[in-house]
């Protein structure tokens, strides 16, 4: 599909030219130029504006309901208190990574991402393998990601059904049916909707704004009020770590999975008006609003827990549909707000799904992947990637059933994703800031960290070395076979095979999108 050209890695255009809307699909002047420059082919239609992409972010990023839909483990692990503080933390280093990676967004929009960014940004002698490694990693984060929305809105209709129904004997593979439910009915919307999804997003745009309201204000009137003091100062050892130092440490997994994710606008790029100047924006604003929104909600959720052992140990699964119930007195209104959420974690795995799907296909047009040019396929009457949804679909399906084995393996299994994304942040952020370091020229951009490009960098590669280590951690001190982190393992494993699959066939064809890149006139 592409040709390599012979090229300087880091030779660029000066993409000045006015950006002129030149038609759907082209998007404007400087969408050609950038997909020019980068040697790819306009397979998409560029159906998204600023609305429906800050929609679209912000959904899968859904950081209040996220927080709600996680917090047990960062309740039992810190308490009320150390979750606080350490959301507060992650939103404001999380905050600084999300920049660094808007500011490479501007420099290389393309639905690769951050295995593209690093081939262009990583020295000319690693630029090949390191690609090659975080392709495959944000292929696995993103494919995984796809199971959590549709695993959480399965396991919460089934919380719903214990809270109103006390006959209902929680079963997981009752949980493992739904979940494939859900993710046949997002892969539907998907593939044959696919052209709809700027429209929905920007009305679940006003789902989860005005779902937020609909949350908080009963909260505000109905529940109770927690004590100051002891919501500010009390630090939970739930672990049996023996520090509340380091078991606040170990929840930092809750607020980082719900900051998770700015970068899922940036593989809608090729999707995108004016991606190169949009990009920054949105994932600036995404981090700000949803920021702001999950720093309220979670506050209110403290301020209204009430007890906290008999909210971690209820029997819906879910502390949030605890807190609902005790807060109106009524199943019905607790459904109610609950159904909020389910609602968010359905639309989330919709756009995971997206997501997903081109990161996946974006990999296999670079040759990254076994099947490649099946993956690269874009259906011409859907104009979507159906392929990789397809591989999307069943990847979801085969990993939703470790669920009827075991729900602690299935979320430990899950933390793979979250830790696969991370170093792609990780890595990605370390090659843009040696450039800086070495005094080496970055790409044209619209979005310029200029002179606090360093600091920002750095303080974002820190947050991210800490963040990786401490979700491979388990939820308890001394697990058991069945408690550990398994994930580590699993982490490991996907490299070795990556490896394998790179030294006897990969790196014969696959050379890495700068190569594709094309010199400046």
């Amino acid at each position: 599909m592409n040709k390599p050209a012979e090229v300087t890695a880091h030779d660029v255009p000066d993409n000045t030219s006015d950006d002129v809307v030149l038609g759907k699909k082209e998007g404007t002047s400087r969408d050609v130029e950038d997909m020019k420059r980068m040697g790819k082919e306009q397979l998409f239609k560029r159906n998204f504006g600023f609305l429906s992409i800050f929609g679209f972010a912000m959904i899968l990023m859904q950081t209040w309901q996220a927080l709600l839909g996680t917090i047990v483990f960062g309740l039992g692990n810190g308490g009320t208190a150390g979750l606080i503080y350490l959301y507060i933390i992650v939103v404001i280093f999380f905050t600084l990574v999300n920049i660094s990676m808007a500011e490479m967004a501007s420099m290389a929009p393309t639905a690769g991402g951050q295995y593209h960014w690093i081939s262009e940004f990583a020295p000319r002698s690693h630029q090949k393998v390191l690609s090659f490694i975080v392709g495959w990693l944000c292929t696995l984060g993103w494919q995984s990601g796809v199971s959590i929305g549709c695993f959480l809105a399965a396991t919460e209709i089934q919380g719903l059904i214990v809270l109103n129904n006390d006959s209902y004997i929680y079963e997981r593979w009752h949980g493992t049916l739904l979940t494939i439910a859900i993710v046949l009915f997002v892969a539907f919307f998907n593939t044959f909707l696919a052209k709809h999804l700027p429209l929905v997003e920007g009305m679940v745009l006003c789902l989860h704004l005005g779902g937020f309201i609909c949350i908080l204000v009963p909260l505000w009137v109905l529940g109770p009020r927690g004590n100051s003091h002891q919501i500010w100062t009390q630090f939970e050892d739930g672990g049996g770590w023996g520090s509340t130092g380091l078991a606040t440490l170990v929840g930092i997994i809750t607020p980082t999975t719900a900051f998770l994710g700015a970068d899922a606008a940036a593989h809608m790029s090729e999707e995108l008006r004016n991606a190169s100047k949009t990009l920054p924006r949105v994932m600036l604003w995404t981090s700000v609003v949803n920021g702001s929104l999950g720093f309220i909600m979670l506050i209110t959720f403290c301020y209204t827990l009430g007890d906290l052992d008999s909210v971690l140990s209820t029997p819906t699964g879910y502390p949030f549909i605890q807190v609902f119930y005790n807060a109106t007195g009524s199943k019905g209104g607790a459904t109610a707000m609950s159904c909020i959420l389910v609602l968010s974690a359905v639309t989330n795995g919709m756009t995971n799904m997206a997501t997903a799907s081109r990161q996946l296909f974006a990999f296999a047009r670079d040759k990254g992947l076994p099947a490649h040019t099946w993956f690269a396929t874009v259906n011409k009457r859907y104009e979507v990637p159906v392929n990789s949804v397809l591989f999307t679909i069943a990847f979801s399906v085969l990993f939703s059933l470790v669920n009827i084995g075991s729900t602690v393996a299935f979320n430990q299994i899950l933390s793979l994703g979250v830790a696969s994304l991370l170093s792609s942040y990780l890595i990605s952020i370390c090659c843009v800031l040696l450039r800086r370091l070495r005094g080496q020229p970055l790409l044209d951009r619209a979005f310029d960290l200029g002179r606090f490009g360093i600091p920002i960098n750095i303080a974002g590669i820190a947050f991210l070395a800490l963040a990786l280590v401490m979700s491979f951690f388990p939820g308890f001190n001394h697990p058991t076979v069945q408690t550990m982190n398994w994930s580590c393992l699993a982490y490991g494993g996907v490299l070795i095979i990556g490896g394998i699959y790179y030294a006897f066939w990969a790196r014969h064809s696959y050379v890495g999108p700068v190569e594709y890149v094309r010199k400046s006139d």
